[in-house]
Formats: structure tokens, C-alpha cells, sequence
């Protein structure tokens, strides 16, 4: 791999179970949200904040993301910051930050994990061998939000 310097590692708890959807062209697209709280004292008093972080998975890391988490579980996610807008119903642009994931992970530090090696050629785009996070995700064209 490259140096890239807009690379990140982001640690957190599920907030909810992950979602899968498929594109127009049938490429699988996964999002988890990620949670990670930071405890800190300030004057004597003990505070806590959160911050929520979106992870976006394609091919086949969101379909083994979408069969391996749940909510509530520990993920290690490493990838890109990636900044986008889009505008809403009401026509008001919101702007997004969220990682574009090459890696997803279980956290052992609080549970086991068993590993399942993938068969070859069980891609979720129809091509042989393994995508893996190397391969770019589709075009914005084939972007399913």
C-alpha cells in the first residue's frame, strides 16, 4: 500500500446493527456507525464525551461486515476521512464526514473472535477472486444515497 496521508483509525461500539444495500449496478455498500466515548476531568469533575463516526464499506467488506457485526459489538475500522454534502427534502445541504473503510475488525480486547476465511470467487460483484479494499468503490453514478 501507498503512503497516504489522509489515512485513519477509528475505534468504537456499533450503535446499531449494520446496514446493507446494493447499488444500481449490484455492488454491496455497507455503513456501521461507530461510536467512541473519551472520559476526562476538568476542575476536579468528570466528564465524558462522544463521538459518533460513520464507516462505509464496500463489496465484499460490507457483506462480510453485514454477516460478522451487530450492535453493541467493538469494531476497529482504518481508512480514508472522506468529506461529502448532499441536500435533504428540505433542500438544505448537509455535510457528511465519514470513513470509506479497506479494513474492519473485531476488537479482542473485550471478546474472542474465530476467523472464517472467504472462498475465492465469492465476490458480491460478480468477479472472480477476492476485491478486497484495494478495489475503488463504483462510481458516483452507482452511489446508492
Amino acid at each position: 500500500m501507498a503512503f497516504e496521508s489522509n489515512y485513519v483509525t477509528f475505534i468504537g461500539n456499533l450503535t446499531e446493527d449494520p446496514e446493507l444495500r446494493f447499488t444500481q449496478g449490484g455492488h454491496a455498500v455497507c455503513t456501521i456507525r461507530l461510536a467512541s466515548n473519551r472520559k476526562y476531568t476538568v476542575g476536579g469533575e468528570e466528564r465524558e464525551e462522544t463521538t459518533y463516526l460513520n464507516v462505509v464499506a464496500w463489496r465484499d467488506l460490507a457483506d462480510n461486515i453485514a454477516e460478522t457485526f451487530s450492535k453493541g459489538d467493538r469494531a476497529i475500522a482504518i481508512g480514508r476521512l472522506k468529506v461529502r454534502s448532499y441536500e435533504n427534502k428540505d433542500n438544505q445541504t448537509v455535510w457528511v464526514t465519514e470513513i470509506e473503510a479497506d479494513e474492519v475488525a473485531p476488537s479482542l480486547r473485550w471478546a474472542k473472535a474465530s476467523i472464517e476465511r472467504n472462498t475465492r470467487g465469492g465476490s458480491s460483484d460478480g468477479s472472480s477472486g477476492s476485491s478486497g479494499a484495494s478495489t475503488p468503490p463504483p462510481s458516483d453514478d452507482d452511489v446508492p444515497f
